[in-house]
């Protein structure tokens, strides 16, 4: 049994746009870029749902990381680890019974 060949997202946008020119039909452009014309109809409806977030204004941006947030919480990490290797070592005497 073989796996799935996974393409790259550059490979998906190619093919695609092609398939939107019109200048092939997508048998074609099956046979060209050895894909199953089922995937390049997929391809290309979700390039054409995902089209208009390309224009959206202000975009995605990264969310900005609260470094005295994250401070605090690997110091609750740091506590809770302590007290769960206290309880580990305090309940072995009894994890026998």
């Amino acid at each position: 049994m073989s796996k799935r060949k996974q393409h790259h997202p550059e490979f998906k946008a190619k093919v695609a746009l092609e398939a939107l020119k019109g200048e092939e039909t997508v048998s074609e452009l099956a046979s060209r870029f050895g894909v199953h014309p089922t995937m390049i109809h997929q391809w290309k409806r979700a390039l054409l749902e995902g089209a208009s977030g390309v224009f959206e204004r202000g975009g995605r941006t990264a969310p900005e990381v609260d470094e005295e947030q994250v401070k605090d919480l690997h110091a609750k990490i740091g506590e809770l680890a302590v007290a769960n290797d206290f309880l580990a070592r305090k309940l072995k005497p009894w994890a026998g019974k």
